[in-house]
């Protein structure tokens, strides 16, 4: 069974101060002293969470995305985190998967933060992202995200709402309409992802419900839950303790950090993760559904 070697860093950010985010996390990474395949920075690294993309956002082509990838090379580690990203005139709070060839992929987070007023700066997401790594699959996530379980819902897969009819009505015995009606009924059991990261800027005084819903994600999906915060106060005078987690496929805290910047480094075990899926096969008598 393979294994993934994941580092993640949690620290404070210098606020809307991109040169000195930038300089900062390259300190970081460039002081691992152990080999890496994953580096996971906070939600909006370069910035923190701010609500001015007019004065912070940058292209695809700009700086940050740019520094991204010239470390992942250098360091050939796979680097992700989110930022301030401006696409035909909208603001998205995008997480970047920058890959060692120069290669990437990104997720447009979804579930913005309306009480902070997130909503009238950035354009929603519509799509999720799942990564590939060495046989893992990754599924990643932003912040607020974390609140909304069905967006993260490990789903068998059902290619469209004909197939989801047709695997009901089966499975409750009744009788199927032919194939050029409804489709296949078939249904891939096989879980979507192993591993759900969540990248954020979420506040202390709201800690109790972040590592409560890490741990339900990797509970009721099965898999690692990695979330990787800030801590220190922002711009807005907002404390954050961190609480960086790595949770395994049980709910079983394997590290987690408050208060203090920590760049830590652990491994994954596949085995570990099909052992879990096998004694508790709970997924196979998940709910069916498409997100439309």
């Amino acid at each position: 069974m393979s294994t993934l070697t994941v580092t993640t860093i949690q620290s404070n950010l210098h606020w809307e101060d991109k040169t000195a985010n930038l300089q900062m996390f390259e300190e970081k990474i460039k002081g691992l002293q152990q080999r890496t395949e994953v580096v996971v920075l906070p939600e909006m690294f370069s910035t923190g969470f701010s609500m001015q993309p007019e004065k912070l956002a940058e292209k695809m082509d700009g700086p940050a995305v740019g520094w991204m990838k010239k470390l992942s090379a250098e360091r050939k580690i796979i680097l992700t985190g989110s930022l301030i990203i401006e696409e035909e005139g909208h603001f998205y709070n995008r997480l970047v998967w920058m890959l060692p060839n120069g290669q990437y992929g990104y997720y447009d987070k979804r579930h913005l933060f309306g009480y902070a007023h997130e909503d009238q700066h950035y354009a929603p997401g519509s799509k999720r992202l799942i990564a590939s790594v060495k046989g893992w699959k990754i599924n990643l996530l932003v912040c607020y995200d974390l609140r909304f379980p069905v967006w993260s819902r490990q789903k068998p897969a059902v290619s469209s709402l004909a197939d989801l009819v047709a695997s009901e009505m089966e499975a409750h015995d009744l009788p199927v309409p032919p194939p050029q009606e409804t489709g296949s009924s078939a249904i891939d059991q096989t879980p979507e992802y192993d591993v759900l990261i969540y990248v954020a800027n979420w506040p202390e005084r709201r800690n109790h419900a972040w590592k409560t819903l890490l741990q339900a994600r990797a509970i009721e999906n099965q898999c690692y839950v990695i979330g990787v915060n800030r801590v220190g106060t922002d711009g807005n005078g907002i404390y954050h303790s961190g609480d960086s987690m790595i949770v395994d496929a049980l709910g079983s805290v394997i590290y987690t950090k408050a208060n203090d910047e920590e760049v830590f480094t652990t491994t994954l075990q596949k085995e570990s993760l099909e052992e879990v899926r096998s004694k508790l096969p709970f997924l196979k008598d998940a709910d069916r559904f498409i997100i439309a």
